[in-house]
């Protein structure tokens, strides 16, 4: 934990404190923060105070007095629902504003991770309770070099993993022999498995109108699709380093079409996704590179501009992109002006995804890149698909 950078930032932006609290695993982030030691038992309500200026204060339940051994400063142990309200009295008496994990109108639902009723409690206290978004950004969700460098290694293999998975329906194709969408997400998890990474959920293996399906459950059963000639696939897949917990993940989406030569209308809907995606990357790295500040909603308006003005933007489902971290989904900034407005600025050290789709009744088109910002640069990791491949 970088205590002074946040005491810092919490004096930069007048804030007295950073209240951190978790019950039984509700608050990822505050135990992201602490370093809390999943090991142990943790089953009691425990709140930690970093205040602007002096030591932090840790305040755990007395069963579980070593809940927080790890984090600097004191421990000072409650019994009693009464002893947990008199000692938040007591540590923030004096302060004004204090940040917690508590998004106003859910703006931001990745931050709300405190409950009404707890944020009602240390309200009761007198103080102001304001979010903790851009603390969550700057110290959550920002890499270190060792995390970039997990992030990169996933990536390469991942993408192994996809090449794998694209030979494997190609081959089975010109033999003329099946293979079923939920066989290859199953070849997927098995080179994920022999390459040493981990996913918190099975890849998306989809054709065709499964494809509409943002988030098409691929799974063995009646709707497990069979792939042939002239289907469009998409594959969809993400994981990170496993046993390591640094590490970050990689995600992406890769589509292919199933023939010699893609249809008309399937060409027209990929370059309408392709050329979004470019757009707001070419916005990313212009911003970065001349140091101009921009946030997560202007690159949404961005890429969606450029669906809308093709024509297809009521097909366009999703938000352009999202925080990448210790999950598929983290808690920095998402490039999103649809699904709410982020507006928190895009800072060295966050990645996030760059994945525009058009959803059609007759099949759907993704294309998914990661971004990773510099102090001077922002870069893709990994590979960007230029074209749609070919299974024949």
């Amino acid at each position: 934990m970088d205590l002074a950078g946040i005491q810092r930032a919490l004096r930069e932006q007048r804030i007295d404190g950073w209240l951190l609290y978790d019950f039984r695993g509700s608050n990822p982030i505050a135990r992201a923060v602490i370093g809390f030691d999943e090991t142990q038992i943790g089953t009691r309500r425990w709140f930690y105070l970093i205040p602007a200026q002096g030591d932090p204060v840790a305040i755990v339940h007395v069963i579980e007095p070593h809940a927080l051994r790890d984090a600097p400063g004191n421990s000072l142990l409650y019994r009693s629902w009464k002893e947990l309200e008199a000692l938040l009295h007591e540590k923030l008496a004096g302060m004004k504003r204090v940040a917690m994990e508590y998004s106003p109108g859910a703006a931001i639902p990745y931050v709300g991770r405190v409950d009404a009723g707890t944020v009602e409690m240390v309200r009761a206290t007198g103080v102001e309770v304001v979010t903790s978004a851009d603390l969550v950004q700057a110290f959550e969700s920002r890499w270190t070099a060792e995390q970039k460098a997990l992030h990169d290694q996933a990536a390469r293999d991942t993408l192994l993993a996809k090449d794998e998975a694209f030979a494997l329906v190609k081959a089975r194709l010109a033999a003329r022999m099946p293979v079923k969408e939920s066989e290859v997400q199953g070849f997927i998890q098995s080179r994920f498995d022999a390459r040493g990474l981990t996913t918190h959920h099975p890849c998306i293996v989809a054709v065709n109108e499964h494809a509409s399906d943002p988030h098409f459950e691929t799974a063995p059963g009646s709707d497990d699709r069979p792939i042939r000639p002239g289907d469009l696939l998409l594959i969809d897949l993400w994981a990170k380093v496993k046993d390591d917990p640094r590490a970050v993940y990689y995600d992406a989406t890769w589509m292919a079409f199933c023939g010699r030569e893609v249809p008309g209308p399937m060409r027209e809907v990929w370059e309408a996704v392709k050329g979004a995606r470019d757009a707001a990357v070419a916005f990313v790295q212009d911003a970065v590179r001349s140091g101009r500040t921009i946030h997560g909603y202007e690159v949404d308006d961005v890429s969606r501009g450029y669906i809308d003005e093709r024509g297809y933007g009521a097909y366009f489902l999703h938000r352009t992109g999202h925080s990448i971290g210790y999950e598929v989904h983290g808690n920095g900034v998402n490039i999103d002006n649809l699904e709410t407005r982020d507006q928190r600025t895009i800072i060295p050290g966050v990645c996030f995804s760059i994945e525009p789709g058009i959803y059609l009744p007759e099949f759907g088109v993704r294309s998914e890149i990661d971004v990773y910002v510099g102090e001077r640069s922002a870069e893709v990791t990994g590979d960007i698909q230029r074209e749609l491949l070919l299974l024949a």
